[in-house]
């Protein structure tokens, strides 16, 4: 392990974070080339602090800057009596890639879903997204499903 991945903590997502959280954000943002409006942007933000929202968020944090995030959002199934985890989004910032943030940052959200007893963790990528389904194939194993959209 190199001295920059052992100077990566993980932690809950503070209401200080915000202004840090939303670059991190609008990068995200701009490598899936989608623009959200800022109203949705500072909506988010809020519902990490709000009691009745099940949606959470953790940073990764590099002598005292964040340089990732990892959204979650907790939901009922059908298919079980336990809860879903559903990891929204995970963003790294693209000049600590490969140092094994992303992966400490799903590790977070696991042991999260552990202590929620959720009955599944899973998330989603893009398929041109390779160099996280680097780490995903390591981390996790692919459920064989294909996700489908429809607008409304």
């Amino acid at each position: 392990m190199s001295e920059q991945q052992a100077a990566v903590q993980v932690r809950p997502i503070e209401p200080g974070d915000q202004q840090q959280w939303l670059q991190l954000w609008l990068g995200y943002q701009e490598f899936y080339e989608v623009n959200l409006d800022e109203q949705t942007s500072l909506s988010t933000f809020r519902r990490f602090f709000d009691p009745q929202e099940p949606v959470y968020s953790a940073v990764a944090v590099q002598n005292g800057e964040l340089i990732g995030f990892v959204n979650s959002v907790l939901h009922r199934s059908t298919w079980t009596t336990g809860d879903y985890c559903y990891l929204e989004d995970l963003y790294v910032a693209p000049q600590v890639r490969g140092t094994g943030a992303g992966k400490l940052l799903i590790e977070w959200v696991q042991d999260f879903a552990r202590q929620q007893r959720c009955a599944r963790l899973y998330w989603h990528t893009h398929e041109s997204n390779k160099r996280a389904q680097k780490l995903y194939d390591w981390v996790a194993a692919k459920s064989g499903f294909i996700e489908y959209q429809m607008p409304l």
